[in-house]
């Protein structure tokens, strides 16, 4: 849990993030980071993770161009949408620099494209780099959707817990509860028979289990609380 959505707050939140993944793995150091662009989270990782690359959500401006537009503007909208979307399917970074440039450049010559159209669009010039240099880094995530599904999820939770009721700490310990649940509890069997019978995320990642009954292969890999210990010096 962070107190507040500043640099500092995300900072030493995302810090025990990173701890807990070097406990893990310790060579563990991504290369890439995709982001919704809010300054404090980029430079939260900047600095935790020296050399890491920030890619923007290229999702993230669709989205809020959709939101605000494809019912009032439906005409407008679809057509942008399909100039966006020819965008984010260039198969080079200079093919894709050269159509963000051309998009700019018809939302500026346009007259009757509205601010919640033409703003975002701008904003795709403005911070070019930030989304094309994910070509530098083939096999990285361009959009944040998969973490956006999950998100979803947990938005309900707290909702039905009434978000943060009490003290930090016993929102820190709801939140790690429903980790929890995330990365035991089985998929579906589709989800499964992809990952080679492998039920759930914690299964995928250590690939084992300690117990068929999934509540039982939770309760004994949290028993240490995520952390791993050498064993006790028998001198």
């Amino acid at each position: 849990m962070s107190e507040d959505a500043g640099e500092k707050g995300l900072k030493e939140s995302y810090r025990i993030f990173r701890d807990e993944a070097l406990d893990l793995n310790p060579e563990y150091q991504p290369k890439s980071v995709n982001t919704d662009g809010w300054n404090a989270t980029i430079n939260a990782w900047k600095s935790l993770f020296f050399g890491i690359s920030v890619i923007a959500c290229f999702l993230h401006v669709f989205i809020k161009i959709r939101d605000r537009s494809s019912k009032k503007f439906k005409d407008i909208f679809d057509s942008v949408a399909d100039k966006i979307w020819h965008c984010y399917e260039a198969e080079s970074k200079a093919s894709f620099s050269q159509r963000i440039r051309r998009l700019c450049e018809w939302a500026d010559a346009a007259k009757n494209l509205p601010d919640v159209i033409f703003q975002p669009i701008m904003k795709f010039k403005k911070n070019l780099s930030s989304y094309a240099n994910a070509y530098d880094l083939p096999g990285c995530h361009r959009t944040s959707n998969m973490v956006d599904r999950l998100m979803q999820r947990m938005d309900r939770h707290l909702f039905s817990t009434f978000y943060f009721h009490g003290n930090l700490q016993s929102a820190e310990l709801s939140i790690r509860g429903w980790a929890l649940i995330q990365n035991f509890a089985p998929c579906n069997p589709t989800t499964v028979e992809r990952h080679d019978g492998w039920r759930c995320p914690a299964e995928w990642l250590n690939k084992s289990r300690y117990h068929e009954n999934w509540l039982q292969n939770l309760l004994t890999s949290a028993s240490m609380s995520g952390f791993k210990y050498p064993p006790p010096n028998p001198l």
